[in-house]
């Protein structure tokens, strides 16, 4: 194990289980195959054995930021509508109790009132891209709910929180997805296209900030241009700003960007 600092990660985790199945009729072949290399591509990116991933999804949300703690994983097969084959999917992972009650532990030194979850299952913002990232499930995985409120600051200050993981072994991953509005997704809409482009625009520049501009950035993220026609609820943008509170000082990049049905989104980097 070494002590090298990890970076901090925000992926987009595609739609449902993207990756492991066929895309529908009229839809490209090859739809996902981008981004699921980029995914698989994070291991050697990082270039060094993990303790543990603490990941946050768009997918699961609690009044106060809540930490699962189980040994053992199940999944939590929480989209619908997909083949009956992509509900059998398997990913054993381990969790870490003690990378857990650390998470619990640094919040509470915050000041952030943590709470434990016990049964709930790996939803599939986690599972479905780490089915990739780490397809042998031979790293521990802790997931970290975020707050119902989605306040862009206070997740921030959740990410701040969690700075000292990243001295610890333990990679911090937001997974959610910087272009994320289910209703114009599909949409040949030129405005649809063009507020994508532009938030993805904005939301690059803000990254390479400096670490103060980027979180004010950050923070009022409602006032970029396309801001709410790409987010028209921001649960699938929050996680970013645990990743983004989590960098400290680090510097941001883009390290993945798509267009798909004409909408731009991106990957991001910190240290």
């Amino acid at each position: 194990m070494t002590n090298q600092r990890l970076p901090t990660l925000f992926i987009p985790h595609g739609g449902g289980p993207c990756f492991f199945m066929e895309p529908p009729p009229g839809f490209p072949a090859g739809l996902w195959d981008n981004l699921a290399a980029y995914l698989r591509g994070i291991p050697a990116a990082i270039g060094q054995r993990l303790r543990a991933v603490l990941v946050i999804s768009g997918h699961w949300e609690c009044a106060a930021p809540t930490v699962l703690m189980a040994e053992q994983h199940t999944l939590l097969f929480d989209y619908y509508g997909f083949p009956d084959h992509t509900y059998r999917l398997t990913y054993p992972a381990h969790g870490s109790i003690s990378v857990a009650a650390r998470v619990r532990e640094l919040l509470g030194q915050a000041g952030i009132s943590a709470d434990a979850e016990h049964q709930r299952g790996l939803d599939h913002g986690v599972f479905v891209p780490f089915k990739l990232i780490y397809p042998d499930a031979d790293v521990p995985i802790v997931q970290l709910s975020l707050k119902h409120n989605l306040d862009a600051a206070e997740h921030l200050a959740i990410g701040h929180a969690l700075r000292p993981l990243r001295d610890e072994g333990v990679l911090v991953v937001g997974s959610g997805n910087s272009y994320h509005n289910l209703r114009e997704f599909f949409s040949t809409k030129a405005t649809a296209s063009e507020a994508s482009e532009q938030f993805d625009a904005w939301l690059g520049a803000a990254i390479r900030s400096s670490s103060a501009e980027r979180e004010r950035l950050l923070s009022g993220w409602t006032e970029a241009p396309g801001a709410l026609d790409c987010h028209p609820r921001s649960e699938h943008l929050i996680p970013l700003m645990v990743a983004a509170g989590a960098a400290g000082e680090d510097a941001g990049k883009i390290t993945y960007r798509e267009q798909m049905f004409g909408k731009t989104f991106s990957g991001v980097q910190f240290g």
